[in-house]
């Protein structure tokens, strides 16, 4: 399950990522606007701005800005900043491996195939999904909202 911390990075992202090209965004403006706490929406601004996702402007023209275009940065690689391995079990993980201590033989393993295939498709899934997906998937919710129904046929 994705922890609260990578929800609200990726609220965040999203809303940076609207503003996209455009001025720095005020912290607050993101905490309310996403329902964020403030203080920890500062914390994980911190943790975006050491990886090299968003930058800071200091004054009263500041606030965060996207450092990359929301096409470029995609689910897997914000959940991996924020909750570390996409594979459900330590063994079929490519990035944060371990072996299981429970297991006197991977290569005998009855679930380890499973394991590797869930992990492939959820990476497939993460890894095409941007900000900008969550951008289109709102403004196409917010525009069918906005639709007048159609009169149906009698």
């Amino acid at each position: 399950m994705m922890s609260k911390k990578c929800k609200y990075a990726l609220k965040a992202l999203v809303r940076l990522g609207k503003e996209y090209g455009g001025g720095p965004v005020l912290t607050e403006g993101i905490a309310k606007s996403e329902n964020i706490p403030k203080k920890f929406l500062e914390l994980i601004l911190l943790d975006l701005k050491r990886a090299g996702y968003v930058r800071s402007k200091q004054g009263s023209k500041g606030g965060y800005r996207l450092v990359r275009d929301p096409g470029e940065i995609n689910l897997a690689e914000i959940y991996r900043l924020f909750d570390g391995a996409i594979a459900l079990v330590p063994c079929v993980s490519q990035k944060f491996y371990e072996e299981c201590d429970d297991c006197p033989d991977e290569t005998r393993c009855r679930l380890k195939p499973i394991f590797i295939q869930l992990r492939e498709k959820t990476y497939e899934l993460m890894a095409v999904t941007t900000l900008q997906t969550f951008l289109k998937s709102a403004a196409g919710r917010y525009n069918k909202a906005k639709k007048v129904p159609t009169p149906r046929r009698r």
